[in-house]
């Protein structure tokens, strides 16, 4: 099985209620514009704990997300949520009894735009246990927006520098439910392959791959 090491990296965060009301950038017609990733507004402090809605094509998931256990990857996974950067994104490397994997944008001048946009590495405080929410890595120093939940016990990539953030609370066996018949990425398996995902975008995936489910809207509650 490969190791995750070789996949690039990207996370999500969110913001506090009553403190954090700025909203995401906007461009034109009031939509998040995903293309300025520099914009002070998708850096905006993950409060202590909350939990991300995921709903699905296969129904929702809850992750409660605890900064404590992976500050830097919180933040960014707090504000990639709040800002509606999952949304439509779909769980493009779903392997059972391993993890299920999202986080590439369907729109290749997005994910370019957030390719450079790495995070300081978090030491890891949790195990990557079933339900364990992560981000996906190439080694030190290059985690984006690519997130794994763990379907079984990957204590292994503890030592590799893996560090949780959240958990899944519920929809576990919705996550269960994901598509995985394509199986590993190519090429060592018949998936989608991340360099074409990347400069193809949605475009690629519902060509080859339609049965891959998606996230239909991302929330912090």
């Amino acid at each position: 099985m490969r190791s995750f090491p070789f996949f690039s990296v990207m996370a999500l965060t969110v913001c506090a209620v009553a403190a954090c009301k700025k909203s995401a950038p906007q461009a034109a017609g009031g939509v998040p514009d995903f293309h300025k990733p520099a914009d002070p507004a998708f850096a905006q402090q993950a409060p202590d704990s909350f939990r991300a809605r995921l709903s699905t094509t296969q129904g929702d998931v809850v992750i409660l997300v605890h900064r404590a256990w992976a500050p830097h990857g919180t933040d960014r996974f707090y504000n990639l949520v709040r800002s509606g950067f999952y949304d439509g994104v779909r769980f493009f490397r779903v392997i059972p009894g391993f993890m299920a994997q999202f986080g590439i944008h369907g729109d290749t001048g997005v994910t370019a735009a957030w390719r450079p946009r790495t995070i300081p590495d978090d030491p890891v405080r949790a195990t990557n246990g079933r339900g364990m929410v992560t981000y996906a890595t190439a080694g030190p120093a290059t985690r984006t927006t690519q997130i794994f939940i763990n379907y079984g016990g990957n204590r292994r990539l503890d030592g590799s520098g893996f560090a949780p953030f959240g958990q899944v609370i519920e929809g576990m066996d919705v996550v269960d439910k994901l598509y995985g018949g394509y199986g590993e990425g190519a090429p060592s398996g018949r998936g989608p392959e991340q360099y074409r995902l990347n400069v193809e975008g949605e475009k690629y995936l519902a060509r080859q791959f339609p049965k891959l489910d998606k996230i239909n809207k991302a929330t912090v509650e």
